[in-house]
């Protein structure tokens, strides 16, 4: 069967391969985590993973405690692979599945973690949708980490087209909504032997659009 959508791409994929087949496997995910302590982010904040496939991450947030945790992917074959490994902790965790671009998020979140999610998306359109998303389900003073494909990086991933960024590309993506804080190369080792360059950035939300009404004069 012809593959004709995003969605049906990605339930391929995660229905056929294992994860120790696809390029973006981790086994620990250390820039993450390490992003995590950076920031001290408390045990009761709501994180969300935002593409999160069947990465291992989540795993590690409920060994360190963490107690509102999402993991969002358009996958359902994804998450289920997840949930599988999980077992009885998968019932921890609030599963979401969407396509990032048409998520209506039901909390705010302190923590939102993008690593090579982002990056699929190369119209100025589904950029500017998930911007505007991200700037209302991020708290003010909220952290939001990205991790994309850098300009030395790949032009492509399973298949399909991406966008690569550096730092001064991806700051001005969010600039009107968020700082940067800081930013690190990765170098990311596939299962194939091959190597991959990321650029992760941490920026903290500044304001909360929610509540910038001009005309009224009221801003958060």
């Amino acid at each position: 069967m012809e593959i004709t959508t995003t969605k049906e791409h990605w339930e391929n994929v995660f229905a056929n391969k294992p994860e120790n087949e696809v390029s973006w496997f981790q086994p620990y995910p250390k820039t993450s985590i390490e992003f995590i302590e950076l920031f001290n982010i408390p045990l009761d904040a709501n994180i969300i993973d935002i593409g999160g496939g069947d990465s291992h991450l989540v795993d590690l947030l409920l060994e360190k405690g963490y107690q509102n945790i999402w993991v969002l992917d358009i996958s359902e074959n994804a998450l289920a692979r997840v949930k599988k490994r999980l077992g009885e902790k998968a019932a921890k965790v609030h599963w979401v599945v969407s396509d990032v671009i048409d998520f209506v998020p039901k909390v705010q979140y302190d923590f939102w973690h993008d690593r090579a999610a982002f990056h699929f998306l190369t119209t100025d359109e589904n950029i500017n949708r998930y911007v505007s998303i991200a700037e209302k389900g991020i708290k003010t003073n909220g952290v939001l980490i990205l991790g994309t494909f850098s300009e030395t990086g790949p032009t492509k991933c399973s298949g399909l087209e991406i966008k690569q960024y550096s730092e001064t590309s991806m700051t001005s993506r969010f600039e009107l909504s968020f700082d940067r804080v800081k930013c690190i190369a990765e170098e990311h080792q596939t299962p194939f032997n091959t190597i991959q360059s990321f650029l992760f950035c941490s920026f903290k939300s500044v304001r909360n659009p929610q509540c910038d009404i001009v005309l009224l004069g009221i801003f958060c």
